[in-house]
């Protein structure tokens, strides 16, 4: 007899293979419980109220921005790399991208020293003449392990960049303005 009650209950219930859940009340059949309900309630409410308080993302033709760090920069949340940038056969179609990039609003530029045996610098210099240079948040890495390897490396990017380096330092994110560079974190 229990066999056929199990079979019967395996039958009712929505999952086969899953026992059956006994029912003591009619709140087990609204589908919701007390306390499940007062949970759902509060995590709505805390939710709302986080969506409030969040910071809202500065955006510029639908590009989002955020502050980077401490330095109070204002930079996309999308970015250019440098590293493809010197790949293609027409370095013209490298100044493209840039430009485009930068008239859409992509404001972070990253590269490297030695990306395409310096090409990538090259070409990304070039692409920030006629006034793209004060759309741009230049960041450029450097791998050098002292102080006098680092500051080598940030003086061959300057002038491939086409930039004046007021100072060497070991953080070589920039804030260009006019042909002159300085570090942003100060």
């Amino acid at each position: 007899m229990d066999h056929k009650k199990n079979q019967q209950g395996q039958e009712d219930s929505p999952h086969p293979y899953l026992a059956p859940v006994p029912r003591t009340n009619e709140a087990a059949d609204a589908g919701i419980s007390r306390r499940g309900f007062l949970g759902f309630a509060a995590a709505s409410i805390l939710l709302a109220h986080a969506e409030q308080q969040s910071p809202r993302l500065e955006s510029r033709n639908g590009i989002p921005y955020r502050t980077l760090g401490r330095t109070k920069e204002k930079v996309s949340l999308i970015g250019l790399g440098g590293y493809h940038l010197g790949s293609q056969a027409d370095p013209q179609e490298s100044i493209r991208i840039i430009r485009t990039g930068l008239d859409e609003g992509i404001n972070f530029l990253d590269n490297c020293w030695d990306y395409n045996g310096g090409e990538s610098e090259i070409r990304m210099g070039n692409a920030l003449r006629d006034g793209y240079r004060r759309k741009a948040f230049l960041m450029s890495k450097i791998d050098g392990r002292t102080k006098a390897a680092a500051a080598s490396q940030i003086n061959e990017s300057a002038p491939k960049l086409r930039l004046r380096v007021k100072s060497t330092s070991l953080c070589a994110a920039f804030k260009v303005t006019g042909s002159t560079c300085s570090n942003s974190t100060k």
